[in-house]
């Protein structure tokens, strides 16, 4: 039996104000476009079959049958929705995490890294022309 403990305990999922456990933020606020198809999925997945606090704990095995997705992919998909900082993964559990915290921040620089493709970390600088609309 495995035994459930919270990964991300100041970003405890909560049922939104809308009703649906899939967060409208995840799309207004342009998470979904960080990730890719298989991440997608694989956060669908999460959500769905997650408890009140996001956990679950679903083997990799069991995941990639659901999802008729390589374990090579699903490991690409996991790593990038942690990189998001939509869920926190420990083997064997996955937490659903909150929209709300402080991977905001995280969440600038991961994509901006991304799509410069350097992988290099911003000065605070560029991250708050960044957030305001300014040029880099």
């Amino acid at each position: 039996m495995v035994e459930k403990r919270i990964l991300s305990p100041g970003r405890v999922r909560r049922v939104p104000k809308q009703f649906s456990w899939v967060d409208h933020r995840l799309v207004r606020d342009r998470h979904i476009c960080r990730c890719s198809h298989e991440a997608l999925a694989l956060y669908l997945l999460l959500v769905t079959v997650a408890d009140a606090e996001g956990l679950s704990y679903y083997s990799e095995e069991t995941v990639s049958r659901l999802l008729s997705m390589e374990p090579d992919a699903l490991r690409r998909a996991r790593r990038d929705l942690c990189g998001a900082g939509l869920i926190a993964y420990q083997r064997p559990l996955y937490q659903v995490l909150s929209l709300d915290g402080p991977h905001a921040g995280q969440a600038v620089l991961t994509e901006r890294s991304a799509r410069r493709g350097s992988g290099e970390a911003m000065s605070i600088g560029a991250v708050l022309r960044q957030a305001i609309g300014g040029a880099e």
